[in-house]
């Protein structure tokens, strides 16, 4: 069994020069095209503000022409002479702005400051999918390479029990039929050998595409990790911040602000608009149609300028039914992402309680195993054991291992989940899980 252990150390990945899960994360948020597409539209979400400050600030406009004219007259009255001219122009006008009362503009405003939020909760949901799709990928490899090594040692394991089958045969205290069990158990481990390398190469590329980068080695949690209860310890209070805070729900909450201010501005349809205006403008001309001579122009005119609608085909109220309807719908979602959020946090905290009494049944089922392998290898040498016996304990002692190993990732991960359905996702939490790796 010593040479069995031997055989699983060299295989496992070396912790030296290996890649931890903090450092997997950095190369992920350099490299992953989905989190750099959540950056950008961030940038984008942001623009929202000053679009929506600018409808409630004055704006100044200056426009220009120049114009060219040939004028070739020719008169059929008595006494009015023919004349060919040449009229040439230009002149520019300034216009100013400046919105006094309009009540659809100043809810465009207030919807923008939601706008923003919305995109920060948007652009935070995609950081916390980041941390959690590195974590998944980063212990998947894990897991694969966990099971190629014990495939591997399992192999050599039932390679020494062919060989002692084999021995025993020729020496005629076993018959064939120990003989042709070994060999069985050593082709199907062949077999799971290959399927394991090919899962985890598959397992590598995934990780590969998130980070852009190919990594010889990751270091595995220490054989001796002790994984603690989620703080707080209480189902009622991540449920209750996954109600609060989480970013689906803050997501929603904007979505249905937006929505009744949406409503109110549609309602402010009805409402008149006030406007302060000015203009200026300058036209110098040298000639016109009706006279030679050169003259110029400018005129300022200052005032208010007031709309009121008065009928609009019924387009007015029909926008307004449409924006009630759709700050209906808002808050429906809102409270579908509120209870949505509440049961994944159930789901993840069980997974977490469940995990660790899982992990604590399978170090001792662990315990047990390795017992009863040492048992049945003591029973087949005094000749109470048969080697099939023997055969199956090692199978018992390889699957309980591998399940130890998978009962860890999973708690690891589900311990993430519960942080992500409550909002409190962070990379500082990357920081606890590399403890945890192996130094």
């Amino acid at each position: 069994m010593r040479r069995v252990m031997l055989g699983i150390a060299t295989l496992l990945p070396l912790a030296a020069g290996a890649q931890d899960l903090q450092q997997v994360y950095r190369d992920a948020k350099n490299y992953d095209a989905q989190y750099a597409s959540a950056r950008y539209a961030l940038q984008a979400g942001l623009e929202k503000l000053p679009q929506g400050r600018a409808l409630v600030l004055p704006s100044l406009n200056l426009s220009a022409s120049t114009n060219n004219q040939r004028i070739d007259s020719h008169s059929q009255t008595v006494g009015v002479s023919d004349f060919i001219r040449d009229a040439r122009s230009y002149g520019y006008a300034l216009s100013f702005s400046h919105p006094v009362y309009r009540p659809q503009n100043n809810a465009s405003y207030d919807q923008a400051e939601y706008q923003v939020k919305q995109a920060e909760a948007v652009f935070g949901q995609a950081s916390q999918d980041l941390i959690l799709r590195v974590a998944l990928a980063y212990f998947d490899v894990l897991a694969a390479q966990d099971t190629l090594a014990l495939v591997r040692a399992q192999k050599a394991a039932i390679s020494e029990q062919l060989a002692q089958a084999k021995r025993n045969f020729e020496v005629g205290t076993a018959t064939i039929t120990d003989t042709h069990e070994a060999q069985a158990r050593f082709d199907l481990a062949v077999a799971q050998e290959i399927s394991a390398r090919n899962d985890l190469d598959t397992k590598y590329r995934a990780l590969q595409q998130i980070t852009g980068k190919e990594y010889g080695a990751l270091k595995p949690l220490r054989p001796d990790v002790k994984l603690s209860s989620p703080e707080p310890n209480r189902m009622a209070t991540w449920v209750d911040l996954s109600e609060k805070q989480s970013y689906p729900v803050l997501i929603q909450d904007a979505a249905r602000a937006i929505a009744a201010l949406e409503a109110k501005k549609q309602s402010a349809g009805h409402l008149p608009t006030l406007d302060l205006v000015a203009s200026y403008g300058y036209t110098d001309q040298s000639a016109s149609q009706i006279a030679a001579a050169a003259s110029t122009l400018s005129t300022t005119s200052f005032g208010l300028q007031f709309a009121l609608p008065l009928y609009q085909g019924g387009a007015i109220n029909s926008r307004e039914r449409e924006a009630a309807a759709n700050l209906q719908k808002s808050t429906e979602d809102l409270e579908n992402a509120r209870r949505s959020s509440a049961l994944s946090t159930r789901q993840s905290y069980l997974a977490v309680i469940n995990g660790i009494a899982q992990i604590a049944a399978l170090e001792q089922a662990l315990v047990s195993s390795q017992s009863a392998l040492d048992s049945n290898k003591l029973g087949y040498e005094v000749g109470v054991r048969i080697n099939i016996d023997v055969l199956n304990a090692q199978q018992q002692l390889f699957s309980t291992r591998r399940d130890l190993a998978l009962a860890r990732y999973n708690t690891i991960t589900n311990h993430l989940r519960l942080k992500s359905a409550a909002g409190t996702l962070r990379e500082e939490d990357l920081e606890e899980i590399k403890r945890a790796l192996a130094p």
